[in-house]
């Protein structure tokens, strides 16, 4: 069964990571795009033969037959439009973060019992061939008990600023109240990786030092240390003011290392032997089509089993527990 999607909020992200995504799955067919920008239904326009463009979110809902909508706008626009498919009886995938607040969270996952809809937050770095290799090592046993996970998010601006941090581009990431801020904006990844490489493990506390450049009012530079149920720890040092990008994590248990350099992974046992476990994948870019088709397939599987499968709820938990640890880090920064 083709399964009929729109996309609601057609930025950099839908145009050059989800939309992309979307046409590498068989069975999904994106039929309308909505924003209320009119430069971007135009380009909605010039990109999908034959789409149907709204400026009005409930004028689409009632006129397409949807079973999904790929929520993509920036973050503060997510829950209201979520509840509103949800409302329709309309599946959503939601673009990082799912909710600003987890009184949020909790209102949208009530709706979504409701409603009996599959509701699910983007969480593509999961998809990246580098982390799924991470996860097969440690799911296989090769590092033993993992106790200990860091991430290197090095980053000289903001995506989508294409200048100064300050100039032009998306410039929701750069306001606090429209969910700006590195804690959402690479925070939300690392916190989510971090407990799918600990295998699911709850987070229970986190502490983080934040800063902000003059005259900002987000986090720019974040270091949080997040310790989890099962004794493992998490840290983190994510930034935008870096003289270069860089991307690296760095896993250890009790039977070997595991460091993880873009595409290059290494293996070292604790007798000193060395493995390669290297992967091939795209240029590292703000926006990863090819992981959002896996993420797109992982969707569809929660579609096919159904409200509140396995899949389903295993994303929410995630979602669940990176807003904690994101509220943690914020008391304590």
């Amino acid at each position: 069964m083709t399964l009929r999607g729109a996309i609601s909020g057609f930025g950099e992200v839908a145009t050059r990571g989800h939309l992309p995504g979307w046409r590498t799955r068989p069975d999904v067919q994106i039929v309308a795009i909505h924003d209320p920008i009119a430069t971007r239904r135009h380009e909605a326009i010039n990109l999908i033969r034959n789409i149907r463009v709204y400026d009005d979110l409930e004028l689409m809902l009632t006129g397409e037959k949807l079973d999904f909508l790929d929520i993509a706008s920036p973050p503060a626009y997510h829950e209201a439009t979520a509840q509103a498919a949800l409302a329709a009886g309309v599946n959503v995938l939601v673009e990082k973060p799912l909710a600003l607040e987890a009184a949020a969270l909790t209102r949208l996952t009530q709706s979504a019992h409701a409603a009996s809809r599959i509701m699910m937050c983007v969480h593509n770095w999961k998809h990246a061939p580098s982390y799924r290799r991470a996860h097969e090592l440690i799911t296989s046993g090769r590092l033993g008990t993992v106790s200990y996970v860091s991430f290197l998010r090095l980053r000289s601006r903001p995506a989508g600023q294409g200048g100064s941090a300050g100039a032009g581009g998306e410039r929701w990431r750069l306001d606090s109240r429209s969910g700006g801020g590195i804690l959402i904006d690479h925070g939300w990844h690392v916190f989510y990786l971090a407990q799918f490489l600990l295998g699911g493990a709850e987070p229970v506390a986190a502490a983080a030092r934040l800063s902000s450049a003059p005259g900002s009012i987000v986090d720019e530079v974040a270091d949080v240390r997040v310790d989890f149920a099962n004794g493992a720890v998490a840290y983190s040092h994510l930034s935008w003011r870096a003289p270069l990008r860089r991307t690296t994590a760095m896993i250890y248990g009790s039977d070997a290392m595991l460091e993880i350099d873009k595409n290059r992974l290494t293996l070292t046992a604790r007798n000193g032997a060395v493995e390669d476990h290297s992967v091939e994948d795209a240029n590292d870019d703000s926006y990863h089509p090819t992981w959002f088709g896996g993420m797109a397939q992982e969707f569809e599987q929660a579609i096919r089993e159904g409200f509140d499968g396995p899949t389903m709820r295993r994303n929410l938990a995630e979602a669940s527990g990176t807003l904690a640890i994101i509220d943690w880090a914020r008391s304590s920064g």
